[in-house]
């Protein structure tokens, strides 16, 4: 007998149905591995270059121009600029994990070295015999390596170590940027002789001999106007890292290493020596020290000292008068938690007229997330300030192996942004050093500390192949992450980034330093209608340098300090000059300036989008 029509359509939907059970089942457990894949695909697709080769096309340039105001563009090539960082080449009992421990040393530094008002670049390489370059700001968008002709490029002989990283400071106060140059092994001082030429003068400065050492800053911590020198080590200063009297010279710990080195307060005396007085001022740490910072974060006048400590916690100093430090980290809530601080940099990035603080550290998903730390100040009047981490509420807490970082208006919108360096080590794409690092940091002391016991690396990647991060301010307490969109490109292992408006526009461009990678400069192109103010200041009673001033600017109902700085980020330093975006307003109130001598100095209603240079009264 036939059936019906809809008897037919009936048995052959009953049949449907008994025949997409299985492709149900397998549909749904499809779904299920892909969204478990997902994140990886994700962070792949995160880490891939753009498809365009420029990282931006024309098109995309002029849409991130109009919705962010501001773009850069990788110039390096064109400005003349073929720099390459190598690293050293240490003990060969460190051969199976080199690259782990060799994995520092490309720095940068802005200084106006011969005062033609033109700000040039300071690099450093980290190889036996390698020279460091200083590249000559030419005025037409080029530069030139003059280190050679000057005397500062050959500073990585045999058996002298190798350069970390390098400062700028007038130490003599007669008008000319002098060169401190830190290194694991014999950290040298150099005398600027007028624009004209280096002298090395290392020994009569009276420095230690050997400093294992990963950071520096000038401030003028007793305001006698003579700058004095922190330094910051890693490895404790009887290491010699090519010739080692054994392999137990690694962190003891993870979390609380307290085997590393030693930080130093150089005193300066005045008559071109300086006397180590760190630990009779209070800096007795032996943590292993990446990075510090100075700021005076309590307002008495007196510079502070933040010092940012691998494998471990960081470390709060405020400066008593200029008598003694004291520690102060766990009190204030930034020495609490241990991490890997990599980073220290102040800025108001919240126009609140207050040091808020960034400190660097790792993010790797599923395996170590210490997290990036944003130091926000309280607005009560304790003796020692409180601070709260709002990192995971700004949107800056994860991002990779995240090393130096700067605060700076990127766009002149009258909010300071963040340019972030990311990744650690770039080998082989697929396969990683993270299970065996997992499985060496779970160890007691015994078997971290000794180098013997690590598992070799054997070409493989370890947090690598990362982006830069460059966070866009958006006013009201969160950042957005614009990288692709403004044309930073390159996966290489970022260390050290300095700000510096080297063509003297009203912006700030970006200078990045890359580990066994290329010196990347960004030329910054800002919407025109954001406004800005720029001032150069020059100390008389204070040191000359300037540093330590700060700079208090009121305008559009607005308050934003910021500082002329003698170090900041991670192996950096940038701009003298302070720089202020000012977004569409057309007016400036006023500017206070405080001095490090403690004299108050007021501009009213300064002109905008120019220069102003400020020389302290007598």
């Amino acid at each position: 007998m036939g059936s019906s029509p809809d008897e037919r359509v009936g048995g052959a939907a009953e049949a449907r149905v008994r025949m997409s059970q299985p492709l149900l089942r397998l549909l749904i457990a499809a779904v299920f591995v892909a969204l478990l894949l997902s994140p990886l695909v994700l962070r792949r697709l995160s880490q891939a270059e753009p498809a365009s080769p420029s990282g931006a096309s024309e098109a995309n340039r002029a849409a991130a121009l109009a919705r962010y105001g501001f773009t850069l563009r990788d110039v390096s090539q064109a400005a003349g600029i073929r720099f390459t960082h190598e690293a050293p080449t240490l003990d060969a009992r460190l051969a199976p994990i080199m690259p782990v421990v060799a994995s520092v040393g490309a720095s940068v530094s802005i200084v106006d070295f011969d005062r033609d008002g033109r700000p040039d670049i300071y690099v450093t390489n980290s190889s036996e015999g390698g020279e460091n370059a200083l590249y000559h700001n030419n005025g037409d968008g080029t530069f030139t390596d003059v280190a050679p002709r000057l005397g500062i490029a050959d500073v990585n002989s045999p058996g002298t170590g190798v350069s970390m990283g390098a400062v700028w400071g007038d130490y003599d106060n007669d008008g000319y940027e002098d060169l401190f140059l830190y290194k694991w092994g014999r950290a040298e001082l150099f005398h600027n002789d007028g624009g004209h030429g280096f002298t090395s003068v290392t020994e009569q400065a009276g420095l230690p001999r050997w400093m294992n050492a990963n950071t520096a800053v000038w401030l003028d911590y007793d305001g006698d106007g003579l700058l004095d020198l922190f330094v910051g080590c890693y490895f404790p200063a009887d290491v010699d890292l090519w010739h080692l009297n054994g392999t137990r010279i690694l962190p003891e710990s993870f979390e609380y290493a307290q085997n590393g080195g030693r930080n130093y307060l150089l005193h300066n005396l005045g008559n071109g020596r300086f006397e180590e007085v760190g630990r009779a001022m209070g800096l007795t740490s032996t943590r292993w020290t990446l990075a510090a910072a100075s700021a005076d974060v309590n307002g008495d006048g007196y510079p502070d000292l933040f010092v940012a400590n691998d494998f471990g916690i960081s470390e709060l100093y405020l400066n008593e008068q200029g008598k003694r430090f004291r520690e102060v980290g766990r009190a204030s809530n930034v020495g609490r938690t241990p991490k890997s601080g990599m980073n220290a940099s102040f800025g108001d990035a919240l126009n609140r007229g207050q040091w808020d603080l960034f400190v660097s550290n790792i993010a790797e998903p599923g395996v170590l997330l210490h997290g990036n730390d944003f130091w926000v100040p309280g607005t009560d009047s304790a003796t020692v300030p409180q601070f709260r981490d709002m990192a995971g509420p700004a949107g800056i807490e994860l991002a990779g192996w995240s090393y130096g970082t700067q605060f700076g208006d990127l766009n002149n919108d009258g909010w300071l942004d963040l340019y972030l360096t990311d990744g650690f080590l770039s080998g082989e794409k697929r396969e990683s050093y993270w299970y065996d690092y997992s499985m060496v940091a779970g160890g007691n002391g015994n078997i971290i500390a000794d180098a013997r016991n690590w598992p070799a690396v054997g070409g493989r990647s370890m947090s690598g192949y990362q982006r830069d991060r460059v966070w866009l301010n958006d006013g009201a307490g969160r950042f957005q992450d614009v990288s692709a969109a403004v044309g930073v490109k390159g996966n290489y292992d970022g260390r050290a980034v300095a700000l510096a408006d080297l063509w003297n526009r009203g912006v700030l461009d970006v200078v990045v330093a890359n580990q066994h990678g290329p010196l990347q400069l960004y030329r910054n192109t800002v919407v025109p209608a954001n406004h800005w103010i720029t001032f150069e200041l020059e100390g008389a009673r204070s040191n000359r340098s300037a540093i330590g001033a700060e700079v208090r600017l009121y305008w559009a109902g607005m308050e934003q300090v910021q500082q002329v700085t003698g170090g900041s980020g991670f192996a950096a330093e940038n701009d003298r000059r302070v720089h202020f975006g000012l977004g569409r307003a057309t007016t400036v109130e006023r500017v206070v300036i405080r001095w490090p001598s403690g004299r108050v100095q007021t501009i009213t209603t300064p002109a905008i989008d120019t220069f102003h240079k400020v020389r302290e009264a007598q």
